[in-house]
């Protein structure tokens, strides 16, 4: 069975920065391209950015592309998000998730991606 932990979030001060995890398991991780959502209330998940399976390529939505980092550590299964100069806009709940091998990960869409994180919230005051 498949399983996405999220954790690191929580309230920051707008400028600050922040740094979320993902714990995969189930999966052979290294595979899998992954990438991480955000939903603000009333709205649907959003592309933040993702990052392929067997060294692929790294993809940034362009609201976040000269702050936020994905990266990923295949040896132990995990992916992280840095944050950085966060904004008030930038307050959401944020999803990792995974996509199977040879999905077209890269368009950034949230039916290319198979397995999803409960969410953690992150907070960001003015």
């Amino acid at each position: 069975q498949v399983r996405l932990v999220e954790s690191g979030g929580g309230l920051v001060q707008a400028g600050d920065s922040l740094r979320l995890s993902c714990t995969a398991s189930g999966l052979t991780f290294s595979t899998h391209a992954v990438g991480w959502f955000r939903r603000t209330p009333g709205n649907e998940r959003s592309f933040v950015a993702c990052i392929g399976g067997n060294g692929g390529s790294t993809f940034r939505a362009p609201s976040v592309r000269d702050r936020f980092t994905i990266s990923r550590d295949d040896a132990k299964g995990m992916m992280y998000l840095q944050m950085n100069d966060l904004k008030p806009d930038d307050t959401a709940v944020y999803y990792c998730a995974a996509a199977k091998p040879g999905a077209s990960y890269w368009v950034g869409a949230a039916y290319e991606f198979d397995y999803w994180g409960q969410g953690t919230q992150v907070t960001v005051s003015s």
